[in-house]
């Protein structure tokens, strides 16, 4: 390797042993250093679905690829050799059929230049440190069929089982850290050599770095090779929860069959514990010993199940990760039962009394899991796992797994679970298997019927959800009617509870639809479904009967500060100071009162009155609103609302309205694709409160008016060509309007990014005076007589308030004459914009404004847009336009525009864009 140029120089002898019952007349090798390579390959695509423009934006020196020298046979022939359309597979061509049974030897010679480790954890750092991993060519995987797999970023090369020796040249004053057993390792003038052995092994990891951070510990079980950091944790102490892990993964998973187990830092920070242990060090809330027992545990069972169960790593991780996460959730059952999610923080004053600082730890695995399920995001355990949702892949789906064996240890018996995968490890470690392999032993380990786990929990995403129907009491025994709400046909657990001990438990299974269950009475006061919160069930407020009548079974009431987990027991109420702001209201304090957790609901209400000073009065918001999921792709949402609210519009005007609506929502069956179609209904009611200076300017010939709104959008929201267009359609007593909005987005290969937009607007009826210009299309700024827009003064003609500008209708930005501003009859308009340097843009305007009885006008501007967050923080600065030079002109600094969004929840959208 050549630290100066970062490019690795590999002769590689490959013998292939055709254990198939094919004859080959090809092979294929991973080559997933190429993926690095361009702006085209499978991992810079999934990073562009992402939101992710590092490797799209990357400069060639600063790409990874491989360049293959030359390829030959055993008899020093040369070999055809290409790449397949994933760019970073590659096909030669032998030149004799490998017969079944035989074997072929290839030369292949090869540079492998590394990438900055700014894309993923894999090449070099501005530290002089390397993370190899995937860096040389691999077999892809035969089992009849080549299982050709590009690099996805997740972890899950599929390749043959090798024996490998490595002969690694390195630069001097690093040190060296594998997977493989370093069987030697020399220095001579400015470079060391290594010699790396693995047999029956995937692949080689190197780790190097020029400080000597890895310690190797011997114990009983394995000897381990670490990094792990915990600062604040003594090194004996640290060895001592390295061997009470080991033990405990030697117990209850088997012996691992290779000499020394690599746990790093970059492995665990791959896949962390996501949650608290993410915050900055000083406010970690766990302490420091169970911090790092975890992370040693999930990283190393993680790697112990990767080197050592040979499933295919794309189709069938669910399986490892749900012994992963199985154990783990044992772990902490067995050495820190009372361990709560919150750490430290549950026993401070403030926080004790949320219901999330009353959640042990284990807790989190149903929560983080809900978080997308409750969305209607829920993906089945098979799915591949580069068509899960980020989200998803890192955590949903991995918590699920876990849950499920967890779930069904709970109603088959926790010893039937543990000795089925010490079993399945004994056996199939180090072999080809499958997870039909684990589900056959489990089948043998138990008399109880559980194919609902394979058939209904692994292979389906249908949510779990059961509710007490009814309950009728005689003198001896309970007739309990369960209803499965979801039709999921898995087996549910009743307690019965008297003075909130648990007296009685009972499993219940093949509840198809509603079932009536006799059982016998024993001094319950409450029944509860799933009490223990070990099945994974959607919605559990609907869990629970009193025994002692109907106002004993009333929930009671809980007013909590700010947001907060749910707890199915009790009616929960939120609140929370606010401040509102804009110029006629000044600022205005108020109460925000909402039932939202945070896992998603289906009914929401959210009430916000506040006070506004500077005009005296109350203001705010109330709405209402009902989210329906439908299906899991096509029509997939509905959703209905009732929304009022009331503020001043200007100086002593208010206006108050009340909007009843409905929308659907339309997605593809690939949930990571981000098309959406949406169409959305509502009949807005405004009313208002003119101040007689007012009237004037903002008042049509009645100051109350109901607007009938359809509104179709279709949107496809990518980082690299992003597309949608808006049919919008309003219908009021004195008018009827029509309009087409289309935007299309692209950034080029060459990191130019271009944007253009389209609007056209007509009425189709207009029946208003025409020196009322309330109701007009507006080419700068719209008169926004519905309130959609968040104008901080929305009646400003002159200030900085006046220079806020909200991309809609017209969408110029230069203030043009008032007969050019507005339409009463059509109007139609194409902004552009191109970047120069980053984020500053050259925007260009064109369109024509057309009013009733008068010639239309050709309209232009143009001018330099800042745009530090596209649609969240932008500046406008004018240049040209049918006002001439503007630069030159007075007051220039009037002319200036501004886009600026300071709302939680549209900023929180940038990150979560991200994930789901």
């Amino acid at each position: 390797m050549n630290g100066e140029t970062k490019e690795i120089t590999i002769n590689q002898e490959f013998t292939y042993f055709n254990d198939s019952k094919v004859r080959l007349s090809v092979l294929y090798f991973n080559d997933w250093a190429h993926s690095y390579s361009d702006k085209n390959t499978g991992l810079a695509k999934r990073f562009a679905d992402e939101f992710n423009r590092s490797l799209h934006l990357a400069k060639d020196r600063e790409r990874g690829k491989t360049k293959i020298l030359s390829a030959v046979d055993a008899e020093y022939r040369g070999l055809h050799f290409e790449r397949t359309k994933e760019r970073d597979i590659i096909k030669i061509d032998l030149n004799e059929p490998l017969e079944p049974g035989d074997s072929a030897t290839l030369f292949i010679t090869y540079t492998v230049k590394l990438p900055p480790k700014k894309y993923t954890p894999y090449g070099y750092s501005n530290k002089n440190s390397y993370y190899l991993k995937d860096w040389y060519l691999t077999p892809a995987f035969f089992d009849g069929t080549w299982h050709l797999y590009s690099n996805k970023g997740l972890e899950d090369l599929y390749t043959g089982i090798t024996n490998t020796t490595v002969s690694f040249t390195y630069p001097e004053k690093l040190f060296i850290a594998s997977n493989f057993g370093v069987l030697s390792n020399s220095a001579f003038p400015k470079n060391q050599n290594a010699q790396l052995q693995g047999s029956n092994r995937k692949s080689c990891e190197i780790i190097l770095e020029p400080i000597d951070r890895f310690e190797t510990h011997v114990t009983g079980q394995m000897t381990v090779v670490t990094d792990l950091e915990s600062k604040r944790f003594d090194d004996v102490y640290k060895s001592i929860s390295i061997l009470k892990v080991s033990e405990f993964i030697s117990e209850n998973l088997g012996v691992y069959p290779h000499g020394q187990l690599l746990v790093s830092e970059i492995d665990y920070l791959k896949y962390p514990l996501y949650g608290l242990n993410q915050l900055p060090r000083f406010i970690r809330p766990y302490e420091e010993k169970f911090q790092f027992e975890m992370k040693f545990l999930k990283t190393a069972l993680q790697n112990i199940l990767k080197e050592s169960m040979f499933l295919n790593p794309r189709k069938d991780q669910w399986l490892n990760d749900a012994i992963t996460n199985y154990l783990m959730i044992a772990y902490v059952e067995q050495h820190y039962p009372d361990q709560k999610l919150l750490g430290k923080l549950s026993k401070i004053w403030g926080v004790r009394s949320f219901n999330l600082a009353k959640m042990d730890f284990n807790e989190q695995y149903p929560f983080l899991y809900m978080f997308t399920a409750r969305k209607n995001q829920g993906q089945p355990l098979e799915t591949p796992q580069d068509s899960l949702l980020k989200f998803n892949q890192r955590i949903a789906n991995k918590y699920k797994a876990g849950l499920g064996l967890a779930y069904l240890a709970n109603y088959i018996g926790k010893d039937k679970v543990d000795n089925s995968i010490k079993t399945f490890y004994r056996f199939y470690k180090e072999n080809r298997t499958k997870p039909l392999d684990f589900e056959s032993i489990l089948k043998r380990a138990t008399d109880t019927d559980i194919n609902w786990f394979f058939h209904e929990y692994v292979s389906t995403d249908k949510q779990i959800d059961f509710k007490i129907k009814e309950i009728e009491k005689t003198e001896d025994s309970l007739y309990v009617t369960l209803k499965n709400k979801k039709g999921t046909n898995v087996p549910i657990s009743l307690f019965g509870l008297r003075n909130d001990s648990v007296v009685s438990k009972y499993w219940f299974h093949n509840i198809k639809d509603q079932k009536t269950f006799a059982i016998p009475r024993n001094g319950e006061e409450k029944m509860v479904l799933n009490y223990d919160q070990k099945i994974p069930e959607f919605n559990q407020r609907d869990n629970w009967k009193s025994l002692k009548g109907f106002l004993s079974g009333n929930k009671k009431l809980k007013f909590t500060f700010f947001k907060d987990s749910e707890n199915p027991y009790l009616n929960q109420v939120f609140y929370v100071p606010i401040v509102n702001f804009n110029t006629y209201d000044g600022w205005a304090p108020g109460l925000r009162l909402y039932n939202k957790t945070f896992l998603e609901r289906p009914f929401v209400y959210d009430v916000a009155p506040s006070y506004s000073f500077r005009e005296g009065a109350f203001v705010g918001y109330g709405k209402l609103s009902y989210r329906q999921y439908l299906n899991k792709s096509g029509l997939y949402v509905a959703n209905y609302a009732f929304r009022g609210s009331t503020s001043h519009f200007d100086t002593n005007s208010r206006f108050t309205s009340f909007t009843p609506s409905m929308s659907l929502g339309w997605r593809p069956s690939d949930l990571r694709s981000n098309k959406r179609q949406f169409l959305s209904l509502r009949y807005i009611n405004i009313f208002r409160d003119l101040d007689n200076l007012a009237a004037t300017a903002n008042a049509p010939e009645t100051p109350d008016y109901s607007v009938f709104n359809a509104r179709y959008i279709n949107v496809d929201n990518n980082i690299i060509d992003y597309k949608s267009w808006v049919l919008d359609f309003q219908q009021a007593d004195r008018f009827t309007k029509l309009s087409l909005e289309a935007e299309y987005r692209k950034l080029f290969e060459n990191n130019t990014q271009f944007n253009i937009r389209f609007y056209a607007g007509k009425f189709l009826w207009n029946n208003i005076d025409p020196s009322i210009d309330f109701f007009d299309f507006a080419l700068d700024r719209p008169k926004d007589y519905l309130f959609d827009y968040n104008y901080l003064g929305r009646s400003e003609e002159t200030g900085i308030y006046s220079q806020q500008i909200i991309i809609a209708e017209g969408g110029f930005k230069s203030i043009l004459d008032e007969e050019y501003r507005f339409s009463n009859d059509w109007i139609t308009t194409m902004n552009t914009s191109v970047n120069l340097w980053k984020w500053v843009e050259f925007y260009g305007d064109l369109g024509y404004v057309k009013n009733r009885g008068t010639a239309g006008k050709f309209v232009y501007d143009s001018g330099i847009r800042a745009n530090l967050v596209t649609d969240f923080f932008e500046l406008y600065f004018p240049l040209y336009s049918n006002n001439g030079w503007e630069v030159g002109q007075p007051n220039y600094g009037e002319k200036i525009r501004f886009i600026v969004t300071v709302s939680p929840k549209t900023l929180i959208g940038l990150f979560t864009r991200k994930w789901f």
